[in-house]
């Protein structure tokens, strides 16, 4: 197993010091699916609720929530975020929809968690946009996809 960066000898929590790491590239990519009731995926489809577009709303938060990220995951470094790119594709036939981030900096350390960050809040946001007519909604499977640049290089998910 590859050591934990995050615990120091003493076993306690640290924040990685990255100062001596070269200032490369650094794109990653992540997905997530929410899952939602006919009626609201007609609503959110229709891109019109009383609260306003979910879509372009979630879209937006996503955005936000990546240049965000180190003040809600608390050994994440700050990083000066250079590109977000959030889309929401509609899935009809399982009344979903597919969050998918495209997060770039150019720095000492990855966008892995800011890409995550950005799924999860987009889904978050539609399902505080729609939740008045669906409770019962489900967010599932965030991902990390792909992720270049850095010492460690390029990482796809595997095919399964």
């Amino acid at each position: 197993m590859s050591e934990l960066t995050h615990i120091g000898p003493d076993g306690r929590a640290r924040m990685v010091d990255v100062s001596d790491k070269d200032d490369t590239d650094r794109v990653a990519i992540a997905h997530g699916y929410i899952t939602v009731s006919a009626e609201a995926f007609a609503l959110a489809e229709g891109r019109e609720t009383r609260k306003g577009d979910p879509i372009a709303i979630a879209e937006l938060a996503g955005i936000m929530s990546a240049k965000r990220t180190s003040d809600l995951i608390p050994l994440c470094h700050p990083l000066p975020i250079t590109g977000a790119k959030v889309d929401v594709v509609a899935h009809p036939e399982q009344n979903a929809f597919e969050v998918i981030a495209r997060v770039k900096t150019t720095g000492k350390t990855g966008v892995e968690m800011e890409a995550l960050t950005c799924v999860s809040t987009a889904c978050l946001t539609i399902y505080d946009m729609l939740k008045a007519v669906d409770k019962s909604m489900v967010i599932h499977g965030i991902e990390l996809l792909e992720k270049t640049g850095g010492k460690s290089g390029i990482y796809r998910k595997p095919e399964v």
